[in-house]
């Protein structure tokens, strides 16, 4: 990882991420879910789908975190999000049958589950919850990407970079002994970069700022954003922020159906 990227091992002894689908989904469904297919593990820089591939699986992440990437007119490779423990990929070729809009790889050492559209088609037709889920995670991503390109026409470079880190430590991130939060997974400037749609040089020195102003620091695989609300308030965010809880860990007595 370069110097000044975001990094933290997501998992442990946190449990899934709220906005993930095994997050969201109800202990029974999830362990109906987590039945399924088969559990398969991946090296750094293992495929787990490939852009334009026709296949319509679905891939559970159960712990590591991948880069999902699609090809631009100029041939290039751009990072588009990235997912982590409890996030599903996948989901929009199972649901429509269209070619993959996209690639992920893994980042890391990485399990997850591989389910089969037939097995996921009837485990939607049992739980009718599993196919809520995975139609709000869509609209979440659509929104998500909405937003984003939005945030490149009316912000700052610092801006959308505070509103990056926002989201991120939101929705991934958790309390540090001391205060502050640390965001779950681990993106280099480069990175960052793609997901503001800015220089790298430029989030450089945003990174550089908001080191400076005290609202976060980076070291080995971590980042800490050590004042979320001023964080939020640098982004312009009119929402108030909602900042990550602990949540019950993982095989917990009230995470079994």
């Amino acid at each position: 990882m370069e110097s000044g990227g975001v990094g933290v091992e997501p998992g442990g002894e946190w449990g899934w991420p709220d906005r993930s689908l095994l997050g969201v989904l109800p202990a029974p469904a999830r362990a109906e879910l987590l039945g399924l297919g088969s559990e398969l593990t991946f090296g750094s820089g293992g495929v787990l789908l490939t852009e334009g591939a026709t296949d319509r699986h679905l891939y559970v992440i159960l712990s590591g975190f991948a880069k999902v990437t699609a090809t631009v007119e100029n041939g290039q490779e751009s990072l588009l999000a990235v997912r982590v423990g409890g996030d599903s990929v996948g989901e929009m070729a199972a649901l429509d049958g269209a070619p993959r809009s996209a690639g992920v790889v893994a980042c890391g050492p990485l399990r997850a589950r591989v389910i089969g559209p037939d097995a996921l088609r009837g485990l939607m037709m049992r739980r009718p919850e599993v196919a809520m889920a995975l139609t709000r995670i869509v609209a979440d991503r659509l929104r998500w990407a909405n937003r984003r390109r939005l945030d490149f026409r009316g912000y700052t470079v610092k801006v959308r970079l505070a509103r990056l880190l926002v989201e991120l430590a939101v929705a991934y991130g958790r309390p540090r002994s001391g205060g502050g939060h640390v965001i779950g997974f681990q993106l280099t400037q480069p990175e960052l970069a793609a997901l503001t749609g800015a220089a790298e040089t430029t989030v450089h020195k945003g990174l550089r700022d908001l080191r400076d102003e005290g609202l976060l620091s980076t070291g080995y695989r971590t980042t800490t954003v050590h004042d979320l609300a001023r964080l939020a308030r640098v982004a312009e965010l009119a929402e108030p922020v909602v900042p990550p809880v602990p949540r019950r860990p993982r095989g917990s007595a009230e995470e079994r159906p």
